[in-house]
């Protein structure tokens, strides 16, 4: 058993957990069981600081009533209705309120909104919204995708086979026509960096070599999380994303941001596109649309993509695809109560506040023990380990085994650490997350 845990532990094998070596968890259970602000509240009554806002997903922190009081009223107002040839009105003022804040300002146009259920769902959407734009404009040829080395955009059979997880693609079939890009981590030019490295941006010509190999009119989109965060916070070159949209818009490639992670705050802006004033002609989002505290997705279309698809018989379905819960009533009203703690409490931009101390605070870790990288962005940070001999993912994965034991959540992939706290933080959580991280390398073998 785990030090920590209660003897009157729930039974734990009904529950088939996702992303989680089952066996090991159940035999050292690791169970939370309240939250607020910006802590957890295990089991046994410990204070667990929050270093990864959940999943990506807590920027407003835990707990926050407005937004629990905003679901409960719509609940019991109206707790599901159908989506399909019906509507109910708060779905349409959610998706206003999300245009007001659209990815690229008022230039981008990217105000029309679809949603989903997650972030899987929406890259899936969003794949599907390219593949349908282009046969709508007389191109139906363009049916093939490109994703990125190391990229991650969920788990539906398209962003499986977009993204670049190994471990994600390795048993299930693949959908055919997708080819890559070659990732962006540079370790030898580009190590320890505050921001963008300065290294790297001719690597968006790869993109040139797929047009070359398959030719332009076969290739539909390609998608790239602007920020990658899942495999271990890669941060885009100067100009790599300039220069991936620039390569695109010659060839008549639509670009996809994958914003499920860097939306709603987290680098300082309200979008990554924002942050790095390069628009795309669609953005996936979830995570941070509702604080976490209901599944939600949504996928902002550019108006060039969407009304290439109103064109027909007024009577006539423009795009056979969508899900039981698009636009579910009680997400909705979690997501704008969300937008209003962010307006309210000027989240959108905390993180470029914060984002000196937090650069200085992370890089301060520079020399502790197997530390062999460290790289943030806005309020992100990955730290790189050297990897044991024959045990590649070990010595992360006991930090944060240790981490969790001391009081702090941290999020591990492979042997990186990633941080990306509640956009709530004030420096004393940023000085306590880096002192118990800096005291837990100092344990780790």
């Amino acid at each position: 058993m785990n030090q920590h845990s209660k003897p009157n532990t729930p039974v734990l094998d009904s529950y088939w957990m996702p992303f989680t070596a089952n066996r090991r968890f159940k035999a050292a259970p690791r169970l939370l069981a309240s939250a607020e602000g910006m802590h957890y509240t295990s089991v046994d009554g410990r204070k667990i600081l929050d270093g990864t806002a959940g999943l990506w997903c807590v920027n407003a922190g835990h707990g926050r009533r407005q937004i629990a009081s905003a679901v409960e009223r719509q609940l019991l107002t109206l707790d599901f209705a159908p989506s399909f040839q019906m509507g109910h009105p708060i779905a349409f003022d959610f998706a206003e309120r999300l245009a007001e804040i659209a990815p690229g300002g008022a230039d981008g146009k990217l105000d029309r909104v679809f949603f989903t259920g997650s972030g899987s769902e929406s890259v899936d959407t969003a794949l599907k919204i390219a593949v349908a734009y282009q046969r709508s404009i007389g191109q139906g040829t363009r049916t093939r995708l490109i994703g990125r080395e190391r990229g991650y955009h969920g788990v539906g059979f398209g962003g499986i086979s977009v993204g670049g997880l190994v471990n994600n693609r390795r048993v299930f079939p693949l959908i055919p026509g997708v080819d890559h890009l070659r990732h962006t981590h540079d370790l030898a030019k580009n190590s320890f960096v505050k921001g963008q490295p300065e290294h790297g941006a001719e690597l968006a010509d790869d993109l040139e070599r797929l047009v070359a190999l398959h030719g332009a009119e076969t290739i539909a989109a390609c998608i790239v999380e602007p920020v990658a965060g899942s495999t271990g916070v890669l941060i885009p070159p100067k100009g790599y994303l300039d220069r991936l949209r620039k390569i695109c818009s010659t060839h008549g490639i639509l670009l996809i941001f994958d914003e499920v992670i860097t939306g709603f705050g987290r680098l300082g802006a309200s979008f990554a596109t924002d942050y790095f004033g390069v628009t795309p002609d669609l953005v996936t989002t979830a995570k941070g649309l509702t604080n976490g505290a209901i599944p939600m997705g949504a996928v902002f279309a550019s108006r060039k993509v969407h009304d290439a698809l109103m064109h027909g018989p007024e009577g006539q379905i423009e795009l056979f695809h969508g899900y039981t819960y698009s636009g579910h009533p009680a997400a909705c009203a979690a997501g704008i109560a969300t937008l209003d703690i962010y307006r309210d409490e000027g989240l959108l931009t905390r993180a470029a506040e914060l984002q000196d101390d937090w650069h200085e605070a992370m890089h301060s870790l520079k020399g502790r023990p197997h530390v062999a990288d460290i790289r943030t962005i806005g309020l992100i940070a990955g730290i790189e380990l050297t990897s044991r001999d024959g045990a590649p993912g070990g010595r992360a994965y006991d930090v944060f085994v240790d981490c969790f034991e001391r009081g702090l959540l941290i999020r591990v992939t492979g042997d990186i650490i990633a941080f990306s706290p509640p956009l709530i933080a004030e420096k004393s959580h940023v000085e306590d997350i880096v002192s118990m991280l800096g005291d837990a390398l100092k344990r780790v073998q």
